[in-house]
């Protein structure tokens, strides 16, 4: 596995693990496709952009021509491109059908076609839907509530489906929310520490009793790395960081370690089907040797670090 195809790869996630995967693994080479939408940022990965084992590609992963070159040769393709913020799929959920859904397809044709030997199609726990007591197994049946995980749930679907009915190599992870450096701040835990950085407000829905299960990146990188490596082609591998905390406690923690009061708390209107609860039984993915490295309030105080010495990258975003 020497030469992958990263989708999405200017992304949140996708930039952790390439500059991950380029200092473990010296010798691959990785190509970045990223259509650079306003989350897609060249310069969470400035640091390795001179890389000779990297090289960047700005294109769609819906497109078939730019996808079938680039896949020609690769030994593995790991898709983090994808719409995800579900805010923005209440409004307009058209891109997240055309990126999440028709872009999959586009890679899985692109695929088989060239019999390449490995596909990860990076997914969430979202595609479960919401639990009131216990962890979801990766054999629980499928209930998404937003646009967003409904796309997800699709292009998860259709993954399986060419590995049973064309054989292709599928492997799908789905994670709990993650979170770490170079996030983009429209999501919770970045907004919650720029905004309290600036003594802005910070917007929390309805009475903060949703519970999510936080996963440090880093960790998420690992648990990829080990599935693409040790997993097995046709399983879903389920990767959480067993931090289960309500969305008031999160607030509360994050406003605590910056030093600053419980008054910046906005309580507004709930968004609609948001899910209650999160929660991943990880022991699928242990059996390969993975586990969280990161405990939950250690990984937060080093994200609130790295924004509070980032400020010229997450300024200008906001």
């Amino acid at each position: 596995m020497r030469k992958l195809l990263i989708t999405g790869g200017a992304g949140f996630i996708g930039s952790n693990f390439i500059r991950y995967m380029l200092r473990k693994y010296r010798s691959y080479r990785i190509t970045n496709l990223d259509k650079l939408t306003y989350c897609g940022n060249l310069g969470n990965l400035k640091d390795i952009s001179r890389n000779r084992n990297y090289r960047f590609v700005r294109g769609d992963i819906a497109d078939r021509r730019i996808v079938s070159k680039l896949v020609r040769g690769c030994d593995a393709i790991i898709n983090f491109a994808a719409e995800t913020h579900v805010d923005r799929s209440i409004k307009d959920a058209s891109g997240f059908v055309k990126t999440n859904v028709f872009g999959t397809h586009t890679l899985l044709e692109a695929a088989k076609a060239n019999k390449v030997r490995l596909f990860i199609q990076i997914s969430t726990d979202e595609v479960y839907g919401s639990i009131n007591e216990g962890a979801f197994k990766e054999d629980d049946p499928l209930k998404p509530n937003s646009p967003y995980s409904a796309t997800k749930a699709g292009a998860d679907m259709l993954a399986r489906s060419y590995f049973i009915t064309y054989k292709l190599p599928v492997i799908i992870t789905r994670s709990s929310n993650n979170f770490g450096p170079y996030q983009y701040p429209e999501k919770v835990i970045p907004l919650f520490i720029t905004n309290a950085l600036d003594n802005k407000k910070v917007p929390l829905y309805a009475d903060g009793m949703n519970v999510r299960d936080w996963l440090f990146v880093i960790d998420n990188c690992e648990a990829i790395d080990t599935v693409m490596h040790k997993g097995r082609a046709g399983e879903i591998y389920n990767i959480g960081g067993g931090s289960q905390i309500t969305n008031l406690e999160l607030t509360r923690a994050i406003l605590k370690l910056l030093g600053k009061g419980e008054g910046l708390i906005k309580y507004v209107k709930d968004r609609p089907g948001h899910d209650k609860r999160y929660a991943l039984d990880i022991t699928k993915i242990k059996r390969l040797g993975w586990q969280p490295r990161h405990d939950f309030m250690s990984a937060l105080e080093l994200t609130i670090d790295w924004y509070r010495n980032n400020k010229s990258w997450w300024k200008r975003l906001k």
